[in-house]
């Protein structure tokens, strides 16, 4: 994997993070993160598995974060939208998040697709495809399959059709 995405998985992550916040606490917003990079990372690799691949995304954008917000009752007024701060969200790639929205939801899912991206990963994602008790207390609104829906159900068959195209048994 490309050392290029490094700006949209961490705008996608924390989008993610901010669209579905941690439970309190410096710890729950660690694991939160951790679990929310792994999805993301994992999903940038099977997105954008080449350096072309990644090259083109820096030179097209990746699309900004605006119909996630709208999707997820988060939009912005344009007061807020101007500001510095807001800067990060049109680094959001909204297939990344939809992909990491349907690893978090279900983790044999993201088992399979970590099958398929293994040599591309850049670290570990025992987090996101092994999630223990912590990472559910630690991130409660981040795991919960029926509020990610929305946002998963965005790319899910774009992310299916890729794992059956390579081969990997989805059930």
């Amino acid at each position: 994997m490309s050392a290029d995405l490094t700006p949209v998985i961490a705008a996608a992550t924390r989008w993610l993070l901010t669209a579905f916040p941690p439970s309190p606490g410096a710890l729950s917003l660690a694991l939160a993160e951790a679990q929310g990079r792994q999805a993301t990372t994992l999903a940038a690799a099977l997105r954008y598995p080449s350096a072309l691949d990644a090259e083109l995304l820096e030179l097209l954008g990746p699309g900004g974060s605006d119909r996630l917000d709208w999707l997820t009752g988060a939009e912005h007024d344009s007061e807020t939208a101007a500001t510095p701060d807001a800067a990060w969200r049109t680094w959001v790639d909204e297939t990344i998040v939809s992909w990491a929205a349907c690893f978090l939801a279900d983790p044999v899912l993201a088992d399979k697709a970590r099958q398929l991206a293994d040599s591309n990963l850049p670290g570990e994602v025992g987090r996101l495809t092994q999630p223990g008790s912590h990472e559910y207390d630690a991130a409660p609104l981040l795991r919960h399959p029926d509020l990610l829906e929305p946002v998963a159900a965005l790319h899910r068959e774009d992310l299916l059709a890729l794992l059956e195209n390579q081969n990997v048994p989805l059930r």
